[in-house]
C-alpha cells in the first residue's frame, strides 16, 4: 500500500534549472538572487521592506531584537502554534505570556489577550493558525490603545486576508516562512516584511553577523548572527513566487473538496473560516467530537495509507522545557488543550488527486466507526 503523504513541496523544472544556474554561477551567497527575490516578495504582500531570512524563527528573533525586547520584558502570544513562535521570545531574554483561542478559528482571542496585557507587555505576537489570519480588526485596536508593537507571525498564511487585506500588513512586521509543507518553498528559508524602515536596516544587519550596509565585510557595528538566506534558496523563491497563485487556489480548491465530501459524517468537526478571512490553507485539519477517541483516529488514519498527525499536540505551555521553565500546567488555557486534544490533520498538498482525497474521506469515515472512546 502506497501511504499518502501529509505534505509534499510542488516544485517542478523551473526551481530545478535556477538552482542549477546558481551553482554554475559561484555565487551561493549575497548574490543577486536574494534582492531579486526580496523585491519580488515586497511587490506580492505590498510592503516597503522584505527581508528574506533563513527560517521563518529567525525572522520571528529579529523582528523582537529590532523593537528592543529585553530581559524583563513580557510578549503575548498563543500557546496553540509550533514551538518556533514563542522560542525567538525566551532567546531575547523575555518572557512568553500565553492566551487561550477562539475555538472555532484556534487564532488568539482578543478579550484574553486585552485581559493579559500588563505595564511588561512590549509586544505581541498574534499567529494567524493553518492559514487564517486572526480578527487583526480587534487586536490592532487593542495594541494601538496601549502603544504595543504587533509583529504578525503569518508564517502559514501567505497571501491570506483579513477584511480584504492582507496577513503580514496590520503589524510593525511579520514573518512568512517557506519550509517543504508551506504553501511555497525555497527548502528551508523565511522573510521578514514591515514599513518600517528602521526595523528593516536593523534586520538586515542582524542577519548578517551585525554588518553596516556600506559593504564592508569586516565592519561589525551590532553583535549579529547568521540568519542569511542562500542563493540557491532565493533562486528556488523566485520560481515558486511565479506559481504561488496558482498553488493557493489550488490549496483552496481541495480543502472545498475535503470539506463537501466530509459533510455529514458524524463524529468529526470541520474547519472553519471566519466569514471576514479568506484562509490560504496551510493544513487541512478536522477535530474529533465528544466520543470519538483522536489519537486512535490518527493511528488508524497511518495504519490505511493515509497520513495523519495530531497536530498541535501538545500546545506549547505544555511542552517539557515550558513546562520546566514557566512552571505551567493543564488546565491554564481550556480552549486551547480542548482543540489540542482534539485536533488532527489529513493530506494536504498542491497536487494531491480526486482519487487520493476520496481514499481519504473513505478511511475518515471508516475510522469513525472504529476509533470510539472506550
Amino acid at each position: 500500500m502506497n501511504k499518502i503523504p501529509l505534505a509534499k513541496p510542488y516544485v517542478g523544472d523551473e526551481e530545478i534549472a535556477a538552482v542549477t544556474e546558481v551553482i554554475k554561477s559561484g555565487m551561493l551567497s549575497l548574490g543577486p538572487k536574494l534582492k531579486e527575490f526580496e523585491t519580488n516578495f515586497a511587490q506580492l504582500v505590498g510592503t516597503k521592506h522584505a527581508i528574506a531570512v533563513n527560517s521563518g524563527t529567525s525572522g520571528l528573533h529579529l523582528c523582537l531584537k529590532a523593537i528592543g525586547i529585553k530581559p524583563g520584558d513580557e510578549v503575548i502570544t498563543a500557546s496553540f502554534s509550533f514551538v518556533a513562535s514563542s522560542n525567538p521570545i525566551i532567546f531575547e531574554g523575555a518572557t512568553p505570556i500565553f492566551v487561550d483561542i477562539d475555538e472555532k478559528t484556534y487564532n488568539m482571542d482578543p478579550e484574553k489577550l486585552k485581559q493579559a496585557i500588563t505595564e511588561k507587555t512590549k509586544a505581541i505576537i498574534p499567529v494567524h493558525m493553518f492559514g487564517q489570519p486572526c480578527n487583526m480588526d480587534a487586536i490592532m485596536e487593542i495594541a494601538n490603545e496601549k502603544n504595543i508593537p504587533v509583529i504578525e507571525d503569518a508564517c502559514e498564511a501567505l497571501e491570506a486576508t483579513w477584511d480584504g487585506k492582507k496577513a503580514g500588513t496590520f503589524g510593525n512586521s511579520a514573518v512568512v516562512a517557506f519550509y517543504p509543507n508551506k504553501q511555497m518553498t525555497t527548502g528551508e528559508g523565511g522573510i521578514i516584511l514591515t514599513d518600517d524602515d528602521n526595523v528593516a536596516e536593523l534586520c538586515k544587519s542582524y542577519r548578517n553577523q551585525g554588518r553596516d550596509e556600506s559593504g564592508q565585510w569586516l565592519n561589525h557595528i551590532r553583535i549579529g548572527y547568521n540568519y542569511r538566506l542562500d542563493e540557491m534558496s532565493c533562486a528556488m523563491g523566485v520560481e515558486q513566487l511565479k506559481k504561488v497563485d496558482f498553488i493557493i487556489n489550488k490549496r483552496k480548491e481541495i480543502a472545498a473538496k475535503y470539506t463537501k465530501k466530509l459533510e455529514g459524517i458524524e463524529g468529526i468537526i470541520l474547519p472553519y473560516v471566519d466569514p471576514k478571512a479568506d484562509s490560504t490553507w496551510f493544513v487541512y485539519s478536522l477535530r474529533t467530537a465528544e466520543g470519538i477517541n483522536r489519537n486512535k483516529m490518527v493511528e488508524y488514519l497511518n495504519e490505511n495509507g493515509v497520513g495523519s498527525k495530531a497536530y498541535f499536540y501538545p500546545p506549547i505551555h505544555l511542552q517539557p522545557i515550558y513546562k520546566e521553565m514557566f512552571g505551567s500546567n493543564e488546565g491554564d488555557f481550556p480552549v486551547t488543550e480542548k482543540i489540542s486534544n482534539t485536533a488532527f490533520i489529513l493530506p494536504f498538498f498542491t497536487e494531491l488527486t480526486d482519487e487520493q482525497i476520496n481514499t481519504v474521506c473513505s478511511v475518515v469515515e471508516e475510522a469513525v466507526r472504529k476509533c470510539k472512546n472506550d
